[in-house]
């Protein structure tokens, strides 16, 4: 374990671990929901970090194709069990609002990010037309899945209603088969819709040299973290939306996905800064599809047989900020370069939708 010791004290986002203990103390001292949340919130931020670089060392050890997919299923772990607590405590919206989040975050301001650092740095960069089409194909599909139980529920009935669970779940299904045929696409395929990329394939995350057996108690301890520090913060938020005027919605479109991804929006920024745009465009476009394509739908399943049914009926806000998103980027990628405004305009949309949802009534 001593090598797992260096390498946090080499990268400096893991200094943020020394919020953890002051979320427990907060917590069982009783000294305040706000810095509960907040200081859970942080330090989920570094646990997510050594989540990835453990998946990272078991990726390199079996393999490009397998370990993409290890890749692909763990890499919004982190979310993934914020959004399950915040589902067992009765906060649907919330775990909703995450989902829709983490789509917009992805596409709006970690491919804006990088494309503004990368074309400071680089000027005019290019990516794989082809393959970001293929995303974009994807992605359309993927929005207008989650768009139809929303627009159907109008006529079907009320979102809690067995006739729009039925369609959600079957919407989920068709979804997890097409996110399936795709890797089962990107197994046989080089260049696929669906593709996993690891450290080994590309070199360029420089990932632990850390033994199998370390990586797994690394992810093994990273991930209970999570999951105690997302009980905290989720057990907080009631408290932070009743005091300091934030709505549930806004945390959980802004602010969970934020949490949950920011190693991965980093490791975007630098390839970007390195002029490794194709790797930059297809983390930030893969995220998005693996949200849209296997984490809603499986959160459907899931929520059901926690005995609080997630369905994909969004509102109305969450539905044009989806469809904007995703016409806008596919845009901005489509023509295979881009440049510091393409990437500017990217965080313009993203802080206006921001203000919007902030300004939306709790």
């Amino acid at each position: 374990m001593k090598q797992v010791w260096i390498y946090i004290k080499q990268n400096p986002i893991n200094f943020l671990l020394l919020a953890i203990p002051i979320a427990v103390f907060a917590e069982y001292s009783h000294y305040g929901s706000m810095v509960v949340f907040v200081a859970s919130a942080i330090g989920v931020v570094p646990l997510a970090g050594l989540i990835g670089s453990a998946t990272e060392v078991l990726a390199s050890k079996t393999g490009p194709k397998i370990g993409g997919l290890l890749n692909a299923s763990l890499g919004n772990a982190a979310e993934l069990i914020i959004t399950l607590i915040a589902i067992r405590a009765g906060l649907i919206e919330l775990a909703k609002a995450s989902i829709t989040g983490s789509i917009l975050g992805n596409l709006l301001l970690v491919m804006g990010f990088a494309m503004l650092t990368g074309g400071l740095k680089n000027g005019v960069q290019k990516f794989d037309r082809r393959h970001t089409g293929n995303h974009a194909i994807l992605l359309v599909v993927a929005v207008v899945a989650l768009a139809i139980p929303s627009l159907f529920s109008y006529s079907i009935g009320p979102a809690e209603s067995i006739g729009v669970e039925a369609l959600s779940l079957g919407v989920a299904a068709v979804m997890i088969v097409i996110y399936m045929l795709g890797i089962i696409y990107a197994l046989k395929f080089s260049k696929s819709p669906i593709t996993f990329t690891t450290a080994k394939e590309n070199n360029h995350s420089h990932h632990p040299q850390w033994k199998l057996s370390t990586a797994i108690i690394v992810l093994g301890i990273s991930t209970f973290g999570v999951a105690f520090l997302s009980e905290l913060l989720v057990g907080a938020i009631d408290e932070v939306v009743k005091n300091f005027g934030l709505s549930e919605f806004f945390l959980g479109i802004i602010l969970i996905p934020i949490v949950g991804n920011v190693a991965e929006h980093l490791v975007a920024v630098q390839v970007a800064i390195r002029n490794e745009m194709d790797l930059s465009v297809e983390i930030s476009l893969s995220s998005s599809l693996q949200v849209a394509l296997f984490v809603s739908p499986l959160l459907v399943f899931i929520s059901l047989l926690m005995g609080n049914p997630l369905t994909l009926v969004f509102n109305n806000f969450e539905l044009i900020s989806l469809g904007a998103a995703v016409m806008i980027a596919v845009l901005v990628a489509m023509d295979g370069e881009s440049n510091w405004l393409e990437g500017a305009a990217l965080l313009g949309v993203y802080l206006i939708l921001g203000i919007g949802f902030f300004l939306l009534p709790t």
